[in-house]
């Protein structure tokens, strides 16, 4: 059950980091004050909801009994950990403690970024699957 809900979230998350990311969040999700805010936690939502509808249709399909309260901590956790990981500082001191700043200025950041979320689904995924 752990790599259907894990593809699933991960579909999830292709879903609302690329299609379904507007221009204004992928501009502003970053940003202080009350328009970067906005953005990411917009951004956010649209993850928790996208996984959320993912794991809902994966259960219905492949009769899983997901229990609700586990299943909507993983959802917060995703939104959480997405918002958080988007804000960009939290990558940007990554990569500065493990001596990347050449690869960061390089395109290396969104490498990492992808990585980092790739963890926290996976972590969800292993939450629930147990």
């Amino acid at each position: 059950m752990f790599a259907e809900i894990a593809f699933l979230l991960y579909v999830g998350h292709l879903l609302a980091d690329y299609p379904l990311q507007s221009d204004r969040q992928a501009a502003h999700k970053a940003g202080c004050g009350r328009t970067g805010w906005t953005a990411n936690l917009a951004h956010a939502a649209t993850h928790m909801v996208t996984c959320g509808l993912l794991l809902t249709a994966g259960s219905m399909a492949l009769g899983w009994q997901l229990p609700l309260l586990p299943a909507v901590a993983a959802v917060l956790w995703i939104g959480v950990s997405h918002g958080f990981i988007d804000r960009r500082w939290p990558i940007a001191a990554w990569m500065r403690i493990a001596r990347q700043q050449g690869w960061a200025a390089h395109g290396g950041a969104a490498h990492v970024d992808q990585t980092a979320h790739v963890l926290a689904l996976t972590l969800a995924a292993l939450f629930l699957a147990v």
